[in-house]
């Protein structure tokens, strides 16, 4: 240490400091804006970065809310389109049993006046036949003229044992 205080100039000490401070004077004028300015527009565009990510995320949390609203919508319509569907469904089904209901009363309807129209065209056959055997029976009686009541009968009975009914 005894060497560096021997070999201090004090003339090289001041010019070298004179040097420092020009060239400080010259950095802090031409180089420091620079720097700063690069420097805030690197930390500008790190925030920048950052509130776009932050905006992103935000944007993916409303689109994430918006597809969980659209979702229960398309749910909802999907079982209100369901719960329509059994709806028509129920409703076809019971008109075509009452369709169907009206379609048998109709057919037992018309079985029955059938049925009646039948019955009435038989009975009437069957008068016609009792009328025509009666006059039958009236002809032969008179053509024998018979003259004991028990020969009417004998007759008579005999005539309906002939006849067969259908």
């Amino acid at each position: 240490m005894d060497q560096l205080l021997n070999d201090f100039s004090p003339g090289l000490f001041i010019m070298q400091a004179v040097i420092l401070v020009i060239l400080l004077a010259l950095m802090f004028k031409f180089a420091w804006k620079p720097i700063m300015q690069a420097l805030t527009e690197r930390e500008e565009g790190i925030q920048n970065a950052l509130d776009e990510a932050e905006n992103a995320r935000k944007e993916i949390q409303n689109l994430q809310a918006d597809n969980e609203r659209l979702l229960k919508e398309a749910r909802a319509e999907r079982d209100a389109m369901m719960k329509e569907a059994r709806e028509i469904k129920d409703k076809i089904i019971a008109d075509a049993k009452e369709e169907a209901s009206s379609e048998a009363v109709k057919m037992i309807e018309s079985a029955k006046a059938t049925i009646k129209q039948e019955q009435q065209a038989a009975v009437a056959e069957l008068k016609k036949k009792v009328a025509d055997l009666s006059i039958g029976i009236a002809q032969t009686v008179v053509k024998k003229e018979l003259a004991s009541q028990d020969d009417q009968l004998k007759l008579v009975e005999g005539m309906l044992e002939d006849v067969t009914l259908n």
